[in-house]
């Protein structure tokens, strides 16, 4: 696989589907998001509910770059994706209609423990989520942050992370 031409094309990132399965294993995490960091500068995204974080923590924060989608997920982990963050581990703030969590909650704790993790996302089409993106998503963000901190989450945290060198 030739990493480059991707990076041209506009990829950033490896995703690892722990969610739902259909990725790599999880085992090859650590090998395999070392070396696209090292060959391309892709940091690994996880798709994975926080109650699985435990597990694979260790890992986690010895990886060069890393984020978790969807808030973590779940609202009784909270936590464990709190810990990663402190680390340096970044969070994509998307699929709100679909995370069993309080998101305001989630976003405040979050940036509390690392304003530079939060990265804002639509997740659109949203095909599976009970309710799926909404404008309102944005203005929560502005509502809850709002000046450079909503500039942060909603470009600057991601800039930093897709095009870090």
């Amino acid at each position: 696989m030739k990493l480059d031409v991707y990076t041209k094309q506009g990829v950033r990132a490896i995703r690892f589907n722990v969610q739902r399965g259909g990725s790599a294993n999880i085992s090859e995490l650590d090998c395999l998001a070392r070396c696209v960091y090292d060959v391309a500068s892709w940091h690994s995204e996880l798709y994975i509910d926080a109650k699985h974080l435990p597990d694979i923590a260790g890992v986690i924060k010895t990886l060069p770059a890393v984020s978790v989608d969807h808030l973590g997920l779940s609202k009784d982990v909270l936590l464990h994706l709190l810990s990663l963050v402190e680390k340096g581990v970044y969070v994509k703030s998307t699929r709100f209609g679909r995370v069993s969590l309080n998101v305001a909650e989630a976003l405040k704790a979050i940036h509390a423990v690392n304003p530079h993790a939060l990265m804002f996302g639509t997740d659109l089409p949203s095909t599976r989520a009970k309710r799926p993106f909404h404008r309102d998503d944005v203005a929560l963000i502005e509502q809850l942050f709002g000046g450079k901190d909503a500039q942060r989450i909603f470009h600057d945290n991601a800039y930093s992370l897709y095009f870090k060198k």
